[in-house]
């Protein structure tokens, strides 16, 4: 039997809703629970009850999928296996993995560790964790504690698993290198990693370090991936990373019911005899396939061709609206190879857009210089030295340094009778109108898949954007997850290198799901969805005679796609163990 009661307490009326029952043949109250004052209830009724002193908000949809996978990865267990410690305090795992969730969520350095995590529901995950525990020293000290041999085990343990377990499509693999710039002092001389050498994002004072990844050609997936001197040119690191991979793919195929059938797709920056005999020779126990690229000027009787030819066969995939190709078959390097000429009318357009910038950019700083020489000539400018012939030619020549724009603009130099050279130019309308007509708008792709059809041989080739996407995301300043990079000892840079991939390996599981599940929007778009649900805790005051605090727990209001993703990554809201 339940029934309302009122107590009096100090002259005050205070009601409670109770339960009764017969226990050992008595009439005994089994529960109660506590309503407030009259006025309290007439709230609770209206909809207003009582209001929370203060509320926390807690990171709770990205770090909840990412810990989804990273169990399901179990990337913990693994390095544990492998790297045993003493059971005190977090695993090396447990540290591991916390850098990697960070690093695909918000990337910190390892002094704001405790600030990040304190503020996301990983708390419910690992309840271990600590202030203490997450002190920059103890990071330190269990990332000393892997030895760098031991770095690509632990990497190929968690991904041979995870490519058997989600049955990854190892048929188009995109492989390329990039490099990060650090800060790492001139004369450290503890890091051998670090380098100088010609940074792709135009800090060539700084020292820096390299990364080469292979990656699923349709998906974000990781697969391969190494750390090394910043100062190794692409074409030097190929060959090294194309035996890795090789040897990888054989540890593979004996889980494998069928060994995987591997194109490697790779753009023209890594091209060498050297090269491609190594890939020719690396057929026992598998075979590795290539689709890559060679330049239009090498082979300059296929790119002179007319863009307008009738031999162009329009492409009917919807996927290459706008393209046409032929093949051909040639000799490169002594093996007779297929190459794919290709023509992209949007190719075209940017290509001529660029070209038509880089035509007033030239003109713009001949003209200039013309006019220097004008004033030189009529009295205006007397003092400094006089320019000669070869210093004017030497400026004129690299104002015309970009594609094309030597064949185009003509420049003649000569010295007048008062020792001042003349500049003139003019624009080559014919060769002008030659190149739109035939180089630009074109591509000449090769590969060895003699049985592929034309169009899955320009798909595959195109596929090598996704690799450049994740370059890009993990230097962006907003979701990347390379930078704060502030390690300056070879280990611990390497050891960066692995929960850095393993972050991109987690993310690129939620995507995959997502995407096989029908929720088909860009990954950036995922990670700020899934980042943008949070849990909000409300903290109400204490009632009489109560120990701690009532709290209740909420999400913010989901979007259609927040809701979505919840239901297929089965995100589940912890309905005890609340924060706060």
């Amino acid at each position: 039997m339940e029934r309302l009661e009122q107590k009096k307490i100090n002259g005050k009326s205070y009601y409670y809703y109770s339960k009764w029952a017969w226990v050992n043949g008595k009439c005994r109250r089994v529960w109660q629970k506590y309503l407030g004052k009259l006025e309290d209830i007439a709230n609770a009724v209206g909809g207003i009850g009582t209001l929370p002193r203060y509320a926390e908000i807690f990171q709770w949809g990205l770090p909840n999928a990412l810990w989804s996978e990273c169990c399901r990865a179990e990337i913990i267990e693994k390095i544990d296996k492998l790297c045993p410690k003493r059971d005190q305090g977090l695993s090396i795992g447990e540290y591991i993995s916390i850098a990697a969730i960070n690093r695909a969520i918000h990337p910190e350095s390892k002094r704001s560790m405790w600030s990040w995590f304190s503020q996301t529901t990983l708390l419910r995950h690992i309840p271990n964790a600590s202030k203490a525990a997450l002190m920059s020293q103890r990071f330190w000290d269990h990332m000393d504690k892997i030895s760098t041999d031991m770095v690509p085990t632990i990497w190929k343990n968690i991904l041979i698993d995870v490519i058997i377990r989600e049955k990854i499509d190892l048929s188009s693999i995109s492989y390329d290198g990039t490099n990060f710039y650090t800060f790492i002092d001139t004369f450290n001389s503890k890091c051998e990693i670090g380098k100088r050498g010609k940074n792709k994002q135009g800090r060539n004072n700084l020292r820096q370090i390299s990364y080469a990844l292979f990656c699923c050609a349709d998906g974000f997936m990781p697969l391969y991936y190494d750390v090394y001197e910043g100062n190794r040119n692409d074409a030097k690191q190929f060959p090294i990373m194309v035996r890795k991979f090789h040897k990888f793919l054989e540890e593979l195929s004996g889980r494998l019911s069928e060994p995987p059938d591997t194109t490697i797709i790779f753009d023209k920056g890594n091209n060498s005899k050297n090269n491609f005999d190594l890939i020719n020779s690396l057929n026992k126990p598998l075979k590795i396939y290539f689709v890559g690229s060679v330049k239009l000027g090498e082979h300059k009787e296929l790119a002179e061709i007319s863009n307008n030819d009738k031999i162009f066969q329009t492409c009917s995939d919807e996927d290459l609206e706008g393209a046409k190709c032929f093949r051909i078959k040639k000799e490169f390097h002594g093996k007779e190879i297929v190459f794919i000429v290709t023509y992209n009318q949007n190719l075209f357009n940017t290509q001529f857009l660029t070209l038509q910038n880089d035509i007033i950019k030239a003109t713009g700083k001949l003209e200039s210089l013309k006019q220097k020489l004008e004033d030189r000539i009529n009295g205006i400018t007397k003092g400094g030295r006089t320019p000669t012939v070869d210093s004017i030619e030497r400026q004129s020549k690299n104002y015309l340094k970009r594609q094309y724009v030597k064949n185009i603009i003509k420049t003649e130099v000569k010295k007048g009778p008062d020792g001042i050279p003349r500049l003139s130019y003019s624009m080559d309308s014919q060769n002008y109108s030659k190149i739109l007509d035939t180089y630009i708008g074109k591509n000449i792709i090769i590969t060895n898949r003699e049985e592929w059809e034309d169009e899955k041989i320009i798909k595959a080739y195109r596929s090598q954007y996704i690799i450049e996407d994740i370059f890009k995301q993990m230097k962006d300043r907003q979701i990347g997850n390379w930078w704060p990079q502030y390690h300056w000892t070879d280990s611990k840079i390497i050891i960066h290198g692995l929960y850095c991939t393993i972050s991109l390996l987690l993310r690129a599981l939620i995507f995959m799901r997502l995407r096989n599940n029908g929720l088909k929007i860009s990954a950036k778009r995922i990670i700020a969805e899934l980042d943008g649900i949070k849990e909000v805790v409300n903290i109400y005051p204490k009632r009489r005679r109560q120990g701690v605090e009532p709290k209740t727990t909420v999400l913010t209001k989901l979007s259609e796609i927040q809701e979505k993703a919840i239901s297929i990554l089965d995100l589940k809201k912890c309905k005890n163990d609340v924060l706060g």
